[in-house]
This record gives structure tokens, sequence and C-alpha cells, in this order.
């Protein structure tokens, strides 16, 4: 990605991401194994074109950063 080549970004199932429990008990609807994203796990990151909406509003909701939040913050978590 050109706005921010640092980052990593693959395709995870919610399941497979492991999300924090603050997320994952605001999408009770969702199917764990069924439902993909698109992040950066290391630094908790994601795409939201590439996200559902109740998977990004639970992110936003959490520690994680939709990835423009992420750049306009400043890269919170890179090292300097």
């Amino acid at each position: 990605m050109e706005i921010a080549p640092e980052l990593q970004f693959k395709h995870y199932t919610v399941a497979e991401a492991k999300l924090p429990a603050d997320a994952l008990m605001l999408i009770p609807d969702v199917s764990l194994s069924d439902v993909e994203f698109c992040c950066d796990l290391d630094r908790n990151v994601f795409y939201g074109e590439h996200t559902p909406d109740q998977v990004a509003d639970a992110l936003r909701a959490s520690h994680w950063f939709e990835l423009r939040e992420w750049v306009a913050a400043g890269r919170p978590g890179e090292a300097l």
C-alpha cells in the first residue's frame, strides 16, 4: 500500500486474528471462522475498505486503528 508501505497487510478470519474480547463482544452474530478482514496483526491496523462494517466498527472501539486513522495519528507504535 502506498499510504504506509511499512505495514504488511494480509487477510485473516476474525478467529485467526484472535481479536480482543472487547471487540468480539460487539460482533456476537458474526461467524468468527467465516468472516475475513484485512490487517497488519503486528501493529493492530486494519484496512477499512477490505473489512466488513460490523468488524471495522468493533475494531475501532478497541485499541485497533483503521489505516488512515493510524497514518493521521502519526503511526502509533512505530519505533522512532
